[in-house]
């Protein structure tokens, strides 16, 4: 960036595309066509801050052996009929996300196809990509893929925190197992109708299956990077290799214990060198935003995510760059997929 230049970041994020892949908004049985006090995400929020693309995932099984997430849920005063099993968890919440999004007087809208998703941008209004977390919500059954699809759901990480009966998660003494056979039928039924597959908690062996496969689409929505931090639950080389090679991006998260540090110049290390790995075209943001983790000092909630452009700024990239990073690449990434 010639040192002549300079980025009006406000007027950058009410012009650019601004792309977060992954909030974990749902689970909090928050009102998100309002303005909240809690939390990190809502549509009001994401508005001012000017996201135009959010993903929303669905959680529905908390950590190993603890789990806590049936107590968690209650507590957040889900109805009795939302509690019954995960499938049920997994429809409350896409229930409820269609359900805002027709109450949000055109503030946002599930983006099930590319064109929807440009006519949201050239509208003014949030595009909603929404994804499930875990594949063990379907309960086994793998026609509900299906069901998902046209529900509006458009990825699934098979995995989360821990092992189930897909495939292997990447959460520590979980025993890097690979895909299961129903895993990778699961699998083969996403890449038939279309849907990605988030790699963002997968063991290092479902992980090589999932890249392995001729026709999954991969990326990651939300994740560090081994080459910047070393962590159980980052992304090495080869992988953000094989990612961009696919035509993928991952999302940087900010998270601070993924990261080695609390700030945001720590976000700009590993989307620098995701960048140095995958090129321009293969990063992005993955915040991870209402996913109990702890933010970049100065971060309260997803307004302040001007701070980054500026640190990005300041550390010298340039505008076509930053545009990019900020949103394009998962601009042009769900444009493809949806």
């Amino acid at each position: 960036m010639n040192s002549n230049d300079v980025i009006d970041i406000n007027a950058l994020h009410r012009t650019a595309c601004i792309a977060d892949a992954h909030s974990d908004a749902l689970m909090w049985n928050r009102d998100l066509t309002v303005q909240s006090a809690e939390g990190h995400v809502d549509f009001p929020r994401l508005r001012e801050a000017g996201v135009k693309i959010q993903c929303f995932t669905v959680v529905t099984r908390g950590v190993p052996l603890l789990d806590g997430f049936g107590l968690f849920i209650r507590k957040r005063n889900w109805p009795p009929h939302a509690r019954r099993g995960e499938w049920a968890r997994c429809v409350w919440q896409l229930d409820r996300m269609a359900e805002f999004c027709r109450r949000s007087a055109g503030q946002a809208s599930i983006a099930g196809s590319g064109a929807q998703l440009e006519a949201n941008l050239q509208k003014g209004a949030l595009s909603a990509v929404v994804g499930i977390e875990g594949g063990h919500a379907i309960e086994g059954k793998v026609e509900r893929v299906a069901e998902l699809h046209a529900r509006g759901v458009r990825f699934i990480g098979l995995t989360h925190l821990a092992n189930n009966e897909l495939g292997g998660s990447s959460f520590p003494l979980m025993g890097n197992r690979p895909l299961s056979p129903l895993g990778v039928e699961v699998l083969d039924a996403m890449a038939q109708i279309g849907m990605a597959v988030d790699v963002a908690h997968a063991s290092s062996r479902t992980l090589a299956q999932l890249l392995g496969h001729p026709k999954a689409r991969p990326f990651c929505s939300h994740g560090g990077v081994v080459g910047a931090t070393r962590s159980w639950r980052n992304l090495p080389d080869e992988a953000l290799k094989a990612i961009a090679d696919k035509g993928g991006v991952v999302g940087i998260i900010f998270a601070s214990v993924f990261l080695g540090g609390d700030t945001f110049d720590d976000v700009a290390r590993h989307l620098e060198h995701a960048v140095n790995v995958m090129g321009e075209e293969g990063v992005g943001l993955g915040s991870d935003f209402d996913g109990l983790i702890s933010l970049p000092k100065g971060m309260r909630d997803v307004r302040d995510l001007p701070k980054l452009t500026e640190a990005l700024v300041k550390r010298g990239h340039p505008l076509a760059r930053i545009e990019k990073v900020l949103g394009g690449n998962f601009r042009r990434f769900f444009r493809e997929v949806l």
